[in-house]
């Protein structure tokens, strides 16, 4: 069986992380999805939908670290049903989606860490980072000048309506 899914989107809200005994960081969110389409009555409508996001390891970490609520990102992993009995005793569920790998699509200004070091990509991030990985950085905790680009990268203005997704 396969189960995969990507969306893209804006994040809801911050980052919530937490870490387990282990020291694996757990961050947890939403992010908003649209699509625009045409009614039968020709009426120009817009579908929202939102869905929880978790992050696992380093993923984590860079996501609580670079992204923040209304941050544009792209991204792929498994969909998870999550059930669970409510407190007045309804069966309740929803369903998220387990990240396994993640792109920033947001411009340089968006970009900035939450710590203020100054690191930023024109253009946005080009980060893309597995759900499991063996990083040999630094914690986020110990600041780091990042290198600058040598060369420009040219920023493309692409229409919402134009992306295939």
């Amino acid at each position: 069986m396969y189960n995969k899914i990507i969306l893209a989107g804006n994040l809801t809200r911050d980052i919530e992380i937490k870490y387990t005994q282990s020291g694996s960081a757990i961050g947890n969110t939403a992010i908003a999805t649209s699509r625009k389409f045409k009614s039968a009555t020709g009426e120009q409508k817009e579908e929202v939908l939102f869905v929880d996001l978790t992050f696992f390891g380093r993923t984590a970490e860079i996501a609580n670290q670079y992204l923040r609520k209304g941050s544009k990102v792209l991204v792929d992993g498994r969909l998870k049903l999550d059930q669970w009995t409510a407190q007045d005793g309804s069966k309740r569920s929803r369903h998220s989606v387990t990240v396994e790998n993640l792109q920033m699509l947001g411009s340089k200004d968006e970009a900035a860490p939450m710590g203020g070091n100054g690191y930023s990509q024109q253009g946005g991030s080009n980060y893309s980072a597995p759900a499991q990985n063996n990083y040999s950085q630094p914690a986020p905790s110990a600041p780091k000048a990042a290198p600058q680009p040598t060369s420009t990268i040219p920023e493309i203005d692409i229409n919402e309506d134009e992306i295939p997704f």
